[in-house]
């Protein structure tokens, strides 16, 4: 709730400002919070201000992380969204599937820190190996934890975020059978008559042994046909779900491939263009002194005939 006297915040003014905040490299956070909430308190947004003065400096590899996601927004939903596939794959796949999804996440993983090393270093700032490290905990942090994912997803972190020890898993079994009902215990004269019709069957015994095991094969096998179904089913199931990760992982690949691509070729146009820029300006400063050693000689004779 706003105080008597006190301006309403300008909502995007600030978010807007959290978000340059937090790709600010870490040695000039400070100074430039300051000058941002100094422009908020001055133009009346004294609750924005005191917002901007309460973020925290984010560390080095925080600040790459941030960096990273802001500098490359396809990518980043493209990680996000592999990062729900894979958490959902891990808790079906087998030991097999899981190993594969595991190397094509430490793939994935490597070529983003990459990337965000060469961001962080474009901005004057090189990663040293344990900063890097820690930039790829968060990322894998983010494919294997839900609340991780959104905390980054945000472009604000502090700190480096820790992945827990594997992705989570459904290991425990659950029974849905529903359990016997217990047999009424049997009094005396039951036991009895059961005897007598027991001596009765003694003859039949023989002859129904053949028809009933037979019957026990054919229902053995029918059993054991529909738990191979069901088993073909699940390992079907299993595959398809694998076969969608491992597209999203080939196509997270291919993007990153791509924007890298994309950069070195941004870079080399830069540096043409840079080139090109010197080469006008010692025109430019050649075409001057020439201009005004001209002049020079205009005025010298000029002087020597009068």
């Amino acid at each position: 709730m706003r105080r008597d006297g006190e301006p309403d915040g300008g909502g995007g003014a600030v978010e807007s400002a959290l978000d340059e905040l937090y790709v600010t490299p870490p040695p000039a956070f400070v100074s430039r919070r300051e000058s941002l909430a100094t422009e908020a308190k001055a133009a009346g947004r004294v609750t924005d201000a005191r917002r901007i003065r309460a973020a925290r400096r984010p560390s080095l590899a925080a600040w790459a992380a941030n960096l990273l996601l802001r500098s490359r927004p396809e990518e980043s939903r493209t990680f996000l969204d592999l990062g729900r596939a894979l958490r959902d794959a891990y808790r079906s796949l087998d030991a097999d599937g899981v190993k594969e999804l595991s190397e094509q996440r430490r793939s994935v993983v490597a070529a983003l820190s990459r990337q965000a090393a060469e961001l962080a270093a474009e901005a004057g700032h090189r990663l040293s190996d344990p900063v890097l490290r820690e930039v790829e905990a968060t990322l894998r942090a983010v494919l294997a934890d839900q609340d991780a994912a959104d905390r980054w997803a945000t472009g604000r972190l502090e700190s480096a975020l820790t992945p827990p020890s594997d992705f989570p898993s459904t290991t425990t079994a659950r029974s849905d059978r529903p359990r016997r009902p217990a047999t009424p215990t049997r009094t005396q004269d039951e036991v009895a008559e059961r005897r007598r019709r027991k001596q009765e069957r003694l003859a039949q015994q023989k002859e129904e042994k053949l028809p009933r095991q037979e019957h026990e094969k054919l229902a053995r096998q029918e059993q054991e046909r529909l738990a191979r179904q069901q088993r073909e089913k699940l390992a079907q199931e299993k595959r398809e779900r694998l076969g969608r990760a491992r597209e999203a992982a080939r196509a997270a690949d291919q993007r990153l491939r791509q924007a890298r691509d994309d950069l070195r070729r941004a870079e080399r146009q830069q540096r043409a263009a840079e080139k090109q820029r010197e080469e006008a300006a010692d025109a430019v400063s050649r075409a001057e002194r020439e201009a005004r050693d001209a002049a020079s000689e205009v005025k010298r004779l000029s002087g020597r005939g009068t």
